[in-house]
């Protein structure tokens, strides 16, 4: 393919190149010389650079840039250069890294892949070989680490999450609130990408990794420790607010028996794994965690890999109608197993019950009273099911 012809195209999809940069002269005149082959729209942003940056720079008057006086990160970096993008009228964002270890010439495979969709609101990460010789070890396995991390908060299956080398749908992601502004901002751009309902994509892309001339600004302790909290708070969201609000949404769209007819009851599982699930779900929605149902319950189900939407659903069997006969039922349990002569009412607990004062006697019945349910809802559900399954193969 011709240079015009990819740059026509570029244009034409109004895409921009954006290169964050911070002490890689050894790099940086390569890397800018290799996209301007591709495309004349590159935004250079100047990350508080201390080397020889600056002069590098004078030769390329031409092209825009942004010169950041102290060094913030590639995260504060790229969300200048965002919005800077959407200023000049550019509708897309293809980031590069000044470090050498990106081929100029994959712009095409990003360009190859926006023009195929027919949704154009795509965030793409350029996939590297992460397995070849030359790759270091820990950047393999931090790979790894990110992409079990995203899949976790997202349930997206990425093969590489850590890539510097993407194209960004500006629209979308500069109406996102973002707050961290290093290493970690790629990571928080891509989860948030997903939860807002951006299509999160890999295209394969070349890397290299020359260690006589790359100069890599990743800090080992400081910024995985940062990337770790990051991703604990991730999941801490995804699982109390993000998962249960996508069935939420579900079953507001579709109604309530829809989705149950649809979703839990329509499923490819069989029967047993359907069943194992409710178990599941009734199980943890009476055991005394309250607050911790859902992550627990979505945790477990992709532990055992049953059908997290059922699981989910019966873990809400503690709805507020409910909560006191099932509190009731759980003391009356407990004082039952632990020779309690003492007697409770529906009365007591609603009218500010103490808990302190009963709280093994709760503890015990309530796990009890989840264990029982537990078996039972399996057990029926897994009998109704195996008929109606039955009944479709006549």
């Amino acid at each position: 393919m011709s240079n015009k012809l990819i740059q026509q195209r570029i244009k034409d999809l109004k895409v921009c190149v954006l290169m964050p940069t911070y002490n890689n002269e050894r790099t940086l005149k390569r890397v800018i010389d290799g996209v301007l082959k591709i495309t004349n729209d590159l935004i250079i942003i100047n990350d508080g650079a201390t080397d020889s940056t600056s002069e590098i720079l004078k030769d390329y008057s031409q092209l825009e840039q942004i010169t950041i006086p102290k060094n913030k990160g590639k995260g504060n970096a790229l969300r200048v250069g965002f919005k800077k993008a959407a200023t000049l009228g550019f509708d897309f964002a293809i980031t590069i890294d000044s470090d050498g270890q990106h081929f100029p010439e994959d712009i095409s495979v990003f360009i190859d892949k926006l023009e195929s969709e027919e949704n154009k609101n795509l965030l793409l990460i350029g996939a590297r070989n992460m397995d070849q010789d030359s790759v270091p070890g820990g950047s393999s396995f931090g790979n790894k680490f990110s992409n079990f991390w995203y899949r976790v908060e997202t349930g997206i299956k990425l093969t590489d999450t850590q890539s510097g080398f993407r194209l960004y749908p500006l629209k979308t992601i500069n109406k996102i609130k973002f707050y961290t502004n290093k290493f970690e901002f790629e990571i928080e751009n891509i989860v948030k990408a997903a939860w807002n309902g951006i299509t999160v994509e890999n295209v394969p892309v070349k890397v290299l990794y020359d260690e006589s001339e790359r100069v890599t600004h990743f800090r080992p302790y400081k910024d995985f420790a940062r990337i770790t909290l990051l991703n604990t708070w991730f999941v801490l969201v995804a699982f109390f607010y993000i998962k249960p609000r996508y069935f939420i949404r579900e079953i507001r769209e579709k109604g309530l028996w829809k989705f149950i007819k649809e979703d839990l009851l329509a499923g490819n599982d069989s029967p047993k794994k359907k069943a194992e699930a409710i178990a599941l779900g009734t199980f943890i929605g009476l055991t005394p965690l309250w607050g911790f149902h859902a992550i627990f319950t979505l945790s477990l189900a992709h532990y055992f890999k049953l059908n997290k939407a059922i699981a989910f659903t019966f873990s809400n069997i503690s709805i507020p109608p409910f909560t006191p006969f099932l509190i009731l039922f759980s003391l009356e349990i407990g004082a039952l197993i632990l020779g309690d002569d003492k007697s409770f009412t529906i009365l007591e607990i609603k009218d500010g019950f103490d808990f302190k004062q009963s709280l093994v006697t709760y503890v015990v019945g309530s796990f009890s009273l989840a264990i029982i349910a537990g078996i039972l809802f399996g057990l029926v559900s897994y009998l109704l099911l195996s008929l109606k399954a039955k009944k479709k193969q006549q």
